[in-house]
């Protein structure tokens, strides 16, 4: 169980970093938020390159996903990983659940930050 960061590097690719949340004022003071969805991605179905429509964290509840990247890399996000997704830019990511249960996640829709 982990928190991460998805984001589009300086090379226009998706990557991800590992959040210490002890160390993340961001995280600790709140963020606003306009909704949360609940979904259920099957196991096998790849959804291939998409960047993120928005700024959203997304939190497995149960099962795995599997995140490609744009450096070719690969990433398993389980139950209890919490993701900030903000490479809403670029190419984007891969996804696809693994493993032999559906992967279900709430994913928590930030608001505009204008």
């Amino acid at each position: 169980m982990g928190t991460y960061r998805m984001f589009t590097d300086n090379n226009n690719l998706s990557t991800w970093e590992k959040i210490n949340i002890e160390h993340s004022l961001e995280w600790q003071d709140g963020i606003d938020t306009s909704q949360i969805k609940f979904d259920s991605r099957a196991v096998g179905i790849l959804q291939d390159w998409h960047p993120a429509p928005r700024r959203q964290f997304v939190i497995i509840l149960s099962g795995q996903l599997e995140i490609g990247f744009g450096d070719g890399t690969k990433k398993i996000f389980g139950p209890g990983d919490a993701r900030l997704v903000e490479d809403i830019t670029g190419k984007g990511h891969t996804t696809i659940a693994i493993g032999n249960e559906p992967c279900i996640t709430a994913t928590i829709v930030l608001k505009n930050q204008n």
